[in-house]
């Protein structure tokens, strides 16, 4: 799986080349799922914030890139479903569009669905995650951002990059996501990590890191 892990969204032109460059083609000729799932877990999260996403991509515009096609993938339905429904949806589409909200409400629903044990599997499919769907990837988001609280406790996600993400750098609407904030936060988070603003997107290919930006980003853990 190639990962695109975002902050705000595709919210620049060098981000949206770079998703570009993982699909191997245009947008227009490309598919997505979108995944909401994330903003039912957080206090912050509303159904109107959701259907934003769903509708238009939100502040950095997502499902409204320009896609061949768009459909709606939600989480908390699948177990219901089985998998022989599901699974073709997701392995048919270029792109997954996994929306913010919380983390750690993601990734629950991420190993309660199945989707979680389908992942290795997805080898051409390009993650684009926001906020939450961008840390959901990481070993842990800290403290700071566990607001939803698994059944198991803890502040663990996937694990899939080795590094985490703090989003938002210095946000008009959330004056406590400072610089200071971020390296305060690195120092007990246990790995590499970076914090980025919305105009900033780190990419995982193949291993290879790379951040995309046409903002502010920090290396704020080595």
């Amino acid at each position: 799986m190639k990962l695109l892990l975002t902050s705000g969204g595709v919210t620049n032109p060098s981000i949206r080349a770079a998703l570009v460059g993982m699909l191997g083609k245009p947008i227009e000729e490309s598919t997505a799922l979108c995944v909401p799932t994330a903003e039912y877990g957080h206090p912050m999260c509303t159904p109107q914030s959701a259907w934003r996403f769903v509708a238009n991509g939100g502040g950095g515009s997502m499902t409204g890139l320009g896609w061949k096609s768009v459909g709606l993938l939600e989480l908390t339905a699948l177990p219901s479903m089985g998998a022989e429904r599901w699974v073709p949806w997701v392995r048919d589409a270029d792109a997954l569009l996994v929306d913010g909200g919380d983390a750690l409400y993601l990734r629950h629903w991420l190993r309660e669905s199945g989707f979680e044990a389908l992942l290795p599997s997805l080898e051409r499919t390009v993650w684009v995650g926001v906020s939450a769907g961008s840390m959901v990837m990481t070993p842990r988001i800290g403290e700071d951002f566990a607001h939803w609280r698994p059944p198991s406790g803890g502040d663990a996600c996937l694990g899939l990059v080795d590094f985490s993400i703090f989003p938002h750098l210095d946000h008009e609407l959330m004056p406590e996501n400072t610089l200071d904030a971020a390296r305060t936060w690195a120092e007990g988070i246990g790995c590499p990590a970076y914090a980025i603003d919305d105009q900033t997107a780190i990419s995982v290919v193949d291993g290879e890191v790379e951040v995309v930006s046409e903002g502010q980003w920090v290396k704020v853990r080595e």
